[in-house]
């Protein structure tokens, strides 16, 4: 049986922040499950960085189907979570299952990962408090209030977390948690 890693997202996620740690752990021999509010086809976006504007821009990005709900994970089963960015994270951490599943893997002590607007989600699940974490920059204060230590930085790891400011870190950002995979959660 294949070691599984669970990536929770949803409509409005950033395509990179979802395809490349979904390419690049199934490259390394995982199985990876994608777990959305309902299993449909989702609807990610582009977010990029143009001369001129203030913030990132936003344009439609690829459509790729879940694998299941919310409702129907056991992070059990699973031996680590991704939490990718994008405009996702917004309206999943107010979901009670999101919720319960991160604070499964919490206090289960497995490997997380979090990127750009994912600590969003951490925070609302309460266990964001106390750690160090990188996120998208105008996310410090969001970080911040969550109690935890802002972090500049393209592969922040404090213990099993893993988290990075947004996709230009996903080398780093994925090398290290992979580091992380091979001690806490080596393939099965």
């Amino acid at each position: 049986m294949t070691s599984k890693i669970l990536l929770v997202t949803g409509d409005a996620a950033e395509s990179l922040e979802v395809f490349y740690p979904y390419q690049r752990l199934l490259e390394e021999g995982y199985g990876v499950d994608i777990a959305a509010p309902t299993r449909k086809r989702l609807q990610f976006v582009v977010h990029d960085f143009v001369d001129g504007y203030d913030t990132y821009t936003e344009k439609p990005g690829y459509t790729w189907p879940a694998d299941l709900a919310l409702a129907e994970v056991d992070p059990a089963e699973y031996v680590a979570l991704v939490i990718p960015g994008g405009r996702a994270p917004e309206y999943l951490r107010n979901n009670a299952d999101v919720k319960r599943i991160v604070q499964h893997f919490f206090e289960a002590d497995k490997p997380v990962a979090q990127i750009c607007h994912g600590p969003l989600i951490t925070a609302a699940a309460g266990v964001l408090g106390g750690r160090r974490s990188a996120a998208y920059p105008a996310l410090e204060p969001d970080v911040a209030a969550a109690g935890a230590e802002y972090v500049d930085g393209e592969a922040v790891v404090d213990g099993v977390v893993v988290s990075a400011r947004a996709w230009p870190d996903h080398p780093a950002w994925i090398r290290a948690f992979i580091e992380v995979l091979r001690v806490k959660a080596p393939l099965a």
